[in-house]
């Protein structure tokens, strides 16, 4: 049983197919529950993002924002523009595409695997990149209805053209990426600090301005010199390029709907207080602050990135990027979802499609009991807090304090010592030869 199915998800398409047979067997059953049961399948996000669609498509001058609590680019509702036409079929179009994204975001996996920088055998790179794609807890999220599949390719392209050297490419991404989705800005300062001389130096142009920097190193070694150095061709393209493109499409989606896009899409998540389904230890906080608004200039919802963002833009980059980019983005991800002031199930996606590049060189696999531990105690501290919340949503009892808080302190702390456990593995992927176990 074992090598089946260890045959089954070592070759490309029995992998994928099995994949594609697991979101489509959830879809299927996604309908019957929708269809019998109270608590239906569908993530309420879904509902948001069709009306938003229908509500874009109703009239010349309609917007995506008419639809309460939308806090998304209008690019969704346009992708989403099929499940306006009438049929169950096509009111589940979304759920199909965020599979499908899913399924691509394995491909790009694949591919990443089998770079330069690790070189692994399709059959190796096919088995941790099942993972991802026979990760039930991805596909489930998918099939409800969350659109973090799309990010999910959006951030391994990124990802593989940056690896590939294609910088044009990898800035319009990135310029993409972080207008779809704020969140994926926390992967430049890494990308910038990785793009040194000798990994990007490919063409005639830069292997000549490689030279005049080491003549101007000679000539001036001081601060000065260092900083004129670390402005490469490269790093000065991609960053162009990305501003480039987020800024234009920002000015395309201004022109369209005004002031309620940058309200809603970008202004509203740095003062949103959402207490509900959030894992974050300022939960508790953002729930005071919601019945009792305070008058401070200094508001928790705020100051809450302080700390987030240091450590997801500035510390791990530094730590980590030269010595593995893969699995610095995974770090940083995860600082930034554990010390977001919002914390919820989809967010977990930001991290895992990264997990098939961390696992080869990471300390949870070369000792199992390790990974078992870390795993049982995330899972497990998600399912106190989970019945926590259970008993306060649908059992109508106050679990605020100690349940609620204390198991979100409990999960954050699990959270902090996996994501150690991330930094310390950094750099040994450059170490290790990878062996076809």
């Amino acid at each position: 049983m074992a090598s089946q199915m260890k045959a089954l998800i070592s070759r490309p398409l029995p992998l994928f197919t099995s994949a594609a047979i697991l979101r489509a067997a959830m879809l299927i059953y996604g309908l019957w529950q929708d269809a019998n049961s109270p608590l239906k399948y569908t993530d309420i996000d879904y509902l948001v993002f069709t009306d938003a669609a229908r509500f874009t498509f109703s009239s010349a001058s309609a917007s995506p924002y008419t639809r309460e609590t939308y806090r998304y680019t209008p690019m969704l509702a346009w992708l989403l523009y099929p499940t306006t036409w009438p049929g169950a079929f096509w009111f589940s179009f979304g759920k199909v595409l965020f599979a499908a994204a899913d399924l691509l975001a394995g491909q790009l996996i694949v591919l990443i695997l089998q770079e330069s920088h690790v070189r692994m055998p399709t059959d190796l790179a096919c088995r941790y990149a099942s993972i991802w794609l026979l990760n039930p807890m991805v596909a489930t999220i998918s099939t409800r209805g969350s659109s973090e599949g799309l990010l999910g390719v959006l951030v391994m392209a990124l990802l593989w053209t940056v690896l590939r050297g294609r910088v044009v490419l990898a800035g319009m991404l990135l310029g993409l990426a972080v207008h779809f989705k704020i969140y994926p800005f926390i992967y430049a300062p890494a990308i910038i600090w990785w793009m040194d001389e000798e990994r990007t130096a490919k063409t005639e142009m830069s292997r000549n301005q490689r030279g005049m920097n080491r003549d101007g190193r000679d000539q001036a070694s001081g601060l000065l010199g260092k900083a004129v150095a670390f402005l490469t061709l490269e790093r000065i393209t991609l960053a162009l390029v990305s501003l480039v493109t987020f800024l234009g499409l920002n000015l395309v989606m201004y022109a369209l709907y005004g002031a309620p896009f940058l309200s809603h899409t970008f202004f509203h998540h740095v003062t949103r207080i959402d207490h509900r389904h959030n894992f974050s230890p300022y939960n508790m906080l953002l729930y005071l602050t919601s019945a009792l608004p305070s008058s401070s200039q200094l508001k928790v919802e705020s100051l809450a990135f302080v700390p987030q963002l240091l450590l997801s833009t500035v510390l791990i980059p530094l730590v980590g990027a030269k010595k593995d980019l893969p699995v610095t983005m995974l770090a940083q991800t995860f600082a930034f979802v554990a010390f977001n002031k919002v914390c919820t199930s989809q967010y977990f996606l930001w991290y895992m499609v990264f997990l098939p590049l961390y696992m080869p060189c990471s300390s949870l696999l070369r000792s199992p009991r390790l990974g078992i531990l870390a795993l049982t105690l995330w899972i497990a501290t998600q399912a106190l807090w989970l019945q926590q919340a259970y008993n306060l949503e649908f059992l109508g009892l106050s679990t605020f304090i100690p349940g609620l808080w204390t198991t979100s302190l409990a999960f954050f702390l699990v959270n902090c010592w996996i994501l150690g456990i991330i930094v310390e593995d950094l750099g040994l992927s450059s170490e290790r030869k990878i062996k076809d176990g």
